[in-house]
């Protein structure tokens, strides 16, 4: 299938903005970014070049993550939140007044705004009281084979709020379902918190699959506003055509390697264990408590009752 094909004529079409540093990333003055010559500020949490514009694409983050989520440097780009991606994807892939989203409520809400905000219609497949809430798999496969003008469909996995993962087998079904359809993208802002494997073990012969991952929940650095839109090449350089020309400040990417060294990746495990052991007492507490009609322990780092 091709890729492009999906995507909005006028962004396939569309020349990139290249900025000054993506021209020319190796260090030195680049006479071409209009900077200003000297820092204000002599250190930033271990930045000493404020002065200068970062690279778009930070290669030693994008190396690091790219080890972290077991992934190609690639298939890889860091976007200011998994909420970057989102919009970055609607506006590559959805005509205002033609294209639309199918998402699944109750669910995040940013895939609707972002919908919104571009102009294109959202299907909703919702979740229903009457079954706990799981997702209407059939209902999401017949949308996507019915609706000519889908383009984009947004699963999370855990979900936000009822903490539950995608079904087994039902991504593969889906994305033969979407195959030259639509995108698949499954946004696993709160994966390190299940045990099921990620979706991005499907990226390989899946062109139209994407994945959300942050550095938010599991890792504590929602402050960081650093996230990761992993993707096919094809889909990763159409995103490249629409982001902003230096969308991570460079403080942000050196405590984002910071937070990826081995010291604190030992300290995010304890922390996980940590939290997984509160969750257990907090679901203790609540048991055959009279307010509580119901409860969905779900498997995220937070329970819905």
């Amino acid at each position: 299938m091709n890729v492009q094909a999906l995507a909005r004529p006028e962004i396939v079409a569309m020349k990139a903005y290249s900025s000054a540093r993506s021209e020319a990333p190796g260090q030195g003055v680049l006479l071409n970014a209009n900077e200003c010559p000297w820092p204000l500020l002599d250190e930033v949490q271990a930045t000493q070049t404020l002065n200068r514009y970062p690279d778009p694409q930070p290669q030693a983050l994008v190396e690091a993550l790219a080890n972290l989520y077991q992934v190609p440097a690639a298939q890889l780009l860091v976007t200011r939140g998994s909420d970057e991606g989102i919009d970055l994807l609607t506006r590559v892939f959805c005509r205002a007044g033609t294209d639309a989203i199918l998402h699944c409520p109750p669910t995040f809400g940013m895939y609707r705004i972002a919908a919104q905000t571009q102009g294109a219609a959202v299907i909703s497949i919702a979740r229903s009281a009457a079954t706990d809430f799981a997702l209407d798999t059939e209902g999401v496969l017949r949308a996507v084979r019915e609706n000519d003008t889908l383009r984009l469909v947004f699963l999370t996995s855990p979900n936000n709020p009822t903490g539950d993962t995608l079904p087994d087998g039902f991504l593969q079904d889906l994305l033969d379902a979407a195959r030259g359809r639509a995108i698949v993208v499954v946004d696993e802002a709160y994966a390190e918190f299940c045990a099921a494997p990620s979706a991005s073990t499907l990226l390989a012969g899946n062109e139209h699959l994407v994945v959300l991952r942050t550095l938010s929940k599991a890792w504590a650095s929602a402050g960081l506003r650093c996230g990761t839109v992993l993707a096919g090449e094809a889909v990763i350089g159409l995103l490249r055509r629409v982001i902003a020309p230096y969308p991570l400040a460079s403080p942000v990417t050196a405590l984002a390697l910071r937070v990826l060294q081995p010291d604190l990746m030992q300290r995010q495990h304890e922390m996980l264990q940590q939290l997984a052991d509160n969750k257990r007492q907090l679901l203790g507490l609540l048991q055959n408590r009279p307010f509580i009609r119901t409860c969905w322990p779900g498997e995220a780092n937070f329970v819905l009752i």
